[in-house]
């Protein structure tokens, strides 16, 4: 008499790194590289830090003095992260204010593997431009295109902050053969409007987010800042923190507070994502020979 063979698991843990950021690079970076060595002695094994975790926010404002914030990559924050992972056997994604060359930057993510190499590097895509979020002033769109890195606990996926609204960039990461999609993201509400529209905002973020894992059958896990930051002075931007990671049929698996720092560990199985891809086949049932359109700004 045959038997159905249990999938094998594929189990992975995986680190969030949400923390409020002051006024000096050092000391944020310190913090982080504290939260993350603390995350890996608790267990996770890929870590993933907020968006451009080394300053406040400081797209709330266009002022040349900001691009000295950036650095190059490789450079000294890469490499304090490739001791860590070679240190304690973990893959990291780091975001990080790049400079590229002379009056070239980019918000990119740099993919540090297990063994304290860089696999890669992901150049944010969709840069936004609204009030208080003024990224156009700053960086360079992206030329990376949407990639997938094998690394020792998984093949992932990186996208950044604005990119998490487009369902076309978590899709072609899918493509590319991402078991987990990781958004390291920079959002929070105006002041003025979270009374009025904070509760739709907020639920719009993790609604699209999820929807991409029920989408592409993968995980996907979405690491926010916390706090109230006035760096221009006014009311500045209230960071909603909210940390998550979204099981492969959209589930949430895990949510972290609303506005205090905290490593969100989560364990989930890899073996996951063939297992809902086969029982839920969107991906075999694409109409990719009806989908030219899709390249087109508009279709009158």
């Amino acid at each position: 008499m045959s038997r159905t063979k249990t999938p094998r698991s594929r189990r992975v843990t995986l680190g969030l790194l949400q923390h409020a950021c002051g006024e000096d690079p050092a000391g944020n970076l310190d913090t982080c590289l504290k939260a993350a060595d603390q995350a890996a002695r608790d267990g996770a094994q890929i870590l993933c830090t907020q968006e451009l975790f080394r300053s406040q926010y400081f797209c709330q404002a266009e002022k040349h003095e900001y691009f000295k914030l950036a650095e190059t990559i490789p450079g000294p924050s890469t490499e304090a992260f490739q001791k860590l992972a070679r240190r304690r056997k973990v893959v990291v994604v780091a975001s990080l204010f790049e400079r590229r060359a002379q009056g070239l930057y980019h918000n990119t993510s740099v993919i540090i593997d297990a063994d304290g190499s860089v696999v890669g590097k992901y150049r944010k895509m969709h840069i936004p431009d609204d009030p208080l979020f003024y990224e156009k002033f700053y960086f360079t769109p992206g030329d990376t295109g949407f990639r997938a890195w094998d690394t020792r606990f998984g093949r992932i996926g990186v996208l950044i902050c604005w990119d998490q609204w487009y369902p076309e960039a978590a899709r072609l990461t899918a493509l590319a053969g991402a078991e987990i999609l990781f958004y390291p993201t920079a959002i929070g509400w105006h002041p003025s409007e979270k009374a009025e529209h904070g509760t739709n905002q907020h639920g719009a973020w993790e609604t699209i987010q999820r929807s991409h894992a029920v989408a592409n059958g993968c995980f996907v896990a979405s690491v926010n800042r916390v706090g109230l930051e006035k760096p221009e002075g006014g009311d500045g931007l209230e960071f909603w923190g909210q940390s998550f990671v979204a099981g492969t049929s959209g589930q949430l698996l895990a949510k972290a507070s609303v506005d205090q720092p905290e490593n969100l560990l989560v364990s989930v199985d890899l073996e996951k994502v063939d297992v809902t891809r086969t029982h839920w086949p969107f991906l075999r049932d694409r109409r990719i020979d009806a989908y030219g359109d899709i390249t087109r700004r508009y279709v009158d």
